[in-house]
């Protein structure tokens, strides 16, 4: 059975950092995808960035573009997004996709906060 567990996020002040992990378990960690996805209040779940195993191929959305960095560890399973120079519309559940052969699966989400 494939698990994906999320740990990180929290409260913080407008730009500090935080640092997102999502560990995936029962699967081989090669040939997968991993996006992270956020949902603020009233808004629409958005992605936020993703990594390819494939190619190492990695993607950010414009708002997090030289703030945010993912990375992935295959010895731990493990995919993490680096968050630095929080802004308060950083705000929101955030969520980790797990994309294989096998079909997706998602994390459990993680709540960031960025007070002003």
């Amino acid at each position: 059975e494939v698990q994906v567990v999320q740990s990180g996020g929290g409260l913080v002040q407008a730009g500090e950092s935080l640092r997102l992990s999502c560990a995936v378990s029962g699967f081989t960690f090669d040939n997968y995808a991993i996006g992270w996805f956020r949902q603020a209040p009233g808004k629409q779940r958005e992605g936020v960035a993703c990594i390819s195993s494939s190619d190492d191929s990695r993607y950010y959305a414009d708002f997090v573009k030289g703030r945010f960095a993912i990375s992935a560890d295959q010895a731990k399973n493990t995919v993490s997004l680096q968050m630095d120079n929080l802004k308060p519309e950083d705000t929101g559940l955030y969520y980790c996709k797990f994309s294989t052969t096998m079909g997706a699966f998602w994390g459990q989400g993680t709540q960031v906060t960025v007070s002003s």
